[in-house]
């Protein structure tokens, strides 16, 4: 898959975490944008190297989509903890 088709799926993967995990953010929805997009990438790096299931092979995958899911998922809690309270 190519870089432009993570960054579309991190967009999506962004889009579906803020919806899974609403709130006020503290970066507003253009950093929830950036959180989902790096989110995808570190899911796939972790489901590529510590699953052994690699992502790379279509962009329609299940795997694909729940690791870049899960990734910004992770990162948009990481993100809350860390630089402020979604409910202030």
């Amino acid at each position: 898959m190519s870089f432009v088709a993570w960054i579309v799926l991190g967009l999506v993967a962004g889009a579906l975490a803020k919806f899974l995990l609403p709130g006020r953010d503290p970066g507003g929805p253009v950093v929830t944008t950036l959180i989902g997009i790096a989110g995808s990438f570190v899911g796939g790096w972790i489901s590529a190297t510590f699953l052994h299931r690699p992502v790379t092979a279509h962009f329609f995958d299940l795997a694909t989509w729940a690791s870049a899911i899960g990734g910004a998922l992770v990162l948009l809690v990481l993100f809350r903890i860390f630089f402020g309270h979604s409910r202030s």
